[in-house]
């Protein structure tokens, strides 16, 4: 390994989701390429009996894992908890959800900037959102809210007993930026 691997490396070690090339290439200050060439260094390196995590790809990104032979050992111990784990990207989303439902993919992904996709297949998978209706408007796309499991897993009553926020924090929900 070199410098370079060991800096990607301490990156996917401080990182709770998974990180794509662009990213790790902003943080490290290295070319895409080199980030490349260097996630194919450590795949290679972990790749060895010598470890017991591995560097996955995933849809959203790279990520240290544990192997998958290792998965019934560990599962045990760590499973359940991280099972219902939500990673920072999840609870944003759901968040963005919980505040300005009903609230569609597209309305969310402009407030975050990014794809959310399997973020949403994720907080439905968990029963944390449900589709609630259809936007009238043309391709009629889903209209997303929380369920009772929401409101369970945060030991809220109800939506309403949800934390104020003030403009400032409005703006921020806002699709368009308006309060």
């Amino acid at each position: 390994m070199n410098d370079s691997s060991v800096l990607i490396e301490a990156v996917l070690s401080l990182e709770t989701d998974p990180v794509d090339e662009g990213r790790i290439s902003r943080i490290t200050g290295l070319s895409r390429d080199e980030v490349i060439a260097n996630l194919e260094i450590l795949k290679n390196h972990y790749g060895t009996d010598t470890h017991g995590i591995q560097l996955l790809k995933t849809p959203s990104g790279w990520i240290l894992a544990p192997k998958e032979s290792l998965w019934q050992s560990l599962k045990v111990h760590y499973g359940r908890e991280r099972e219902n784990a939500l990673t920072r990207a999840a609870m944003e989303t759901l968040s963005i959800i919980a505040y300005s439902q009903p609230i569609t993919r597209s309305e969310i992904e402009n407030i975050r900037g990014v794809g959310t996709d399997g973020i949403i297949r994720n907080l439905r998978d968990k029963n944390l959102i449900k589709e609630i209706g259809r936007q009238d408007t043309p391709g009629r796309p889903a209209l997303y809210g929380t369920t009772k499991e929401f409101l369970k897993r945060f030991n809220l009553r109800s939506i309403a007993e949800l934390p104020r926020f003030n403009e400032i924090d409005n703006r921020k929900f806002s699709a368009d930026g308006s309060p």
